[in-house]
């Protein structure tokens, strides 16, 4: 797809229930919005790479990857993008999770529908506002916190490069991902389906020892000792857990 050739704004739809993505089609088509559907979580993350849209109207309860590590994905690239969670499941803990991975609002199933409309408006304006205010480009992607420093090992995610203890290396795009993604968990244990969930936007078409494959490099470049690691540590039965020291905030 074209990212640029509708001057509409657009909003992808990620519902798995077709006559509530479609009844919202509609009546945001009907505000002049140019609206796409995306029925699970691969494809709403598939087409938010290709498509660039300018606010995400994002469920929970989809098949698959789920609403959360869908919006957790977007968020290790993209913090300025409006993501709207639309979703049954919202109980405070709802809530507040979703907010604590960086959704911008958050609205209850069933729905006022002028409401709805309202909510969305206000986030396609204050994207565009955002976008001017900070002279970022078309698709308004916000840049990752430039400098992370842990041990002795520094990373620049502007520029891709880290300086190590053994020297500097320059990270792959993926690596950065990943990187970004056990930073903002770190402290807490990560299983290897959820990394590879988030991380690429993935269920089952990759084996979990690609997840090992990574910590593996992690540990060459970043520990002292790689095979008594201090930083990106075993959990049994589990996963991987990064600890700096600090606590995430996610």
């Amino acid at each position: 797809m074209n990212a640029k050739a509708d001057p509409k704004p657009r909003i992808l739809v990620v519902e798995d229930e077709k006559h509530i993505a479609e009844g919202i089609r509609l009546n945001l088509s009907l505000l002049g919005y140019a609206v796409t559907i995306a029925g699970d979580g691969v494809a709403a993350l598939q087409l938010w790479k290709s498509w660039r849209p300018d606010l995400i109207v994002l469920d929970i309860m989809l098949p698959g990857i789920d609403g959360f590590s869908v919006l957790q994905n977007i968020r290790l690239e993209d913090e300025k993008l409006p993501i709207l969670i639309l979703s049954a499941k919202a109980t405070p803990d709802d809530r507040i999770r979703g907010l604590t991975h960086g959704v911008d609002d958050y609205l209850a199933k069933p729905f006022n529908l002028e409401e709805f409309q309202l909510r969305v408006e206000r986030l396609i304006k204050r994207a565009h506002w955002s976008r001017t205010e900070n002279g970022s480009g078309p698709d308004g992607v916000a840049a990752i916190e430039p400098v992370f420093t842990f041990g002795s090992n520094t990373v620049d995610f502007d520029t891709g490069k880290a300086r190590c203890h053994s020297g500097d290396v320059h990270l792959t795009e993926q690596e950065l991902k990943l990187l970004k993604l056990f930073i903002k968990h770190r402290g807490r244990p990560l299983s290897r389906s959820k990394i590879l969930e988030i991380g690429w936007g993935y269920t089952g078409d990759m084996t979990t020892r690609t997840v090992d494959n990574f910590i593996v490099r992690f540990r060459k470049y970043f520990e002292e000792n790689p095979k008594k690691p201090v930083f990106f540590k075993s959990v049994r039965s589990v996963g991987y857990l990064f600890d700096d020291g600090r606590q995430g905030d996610a």
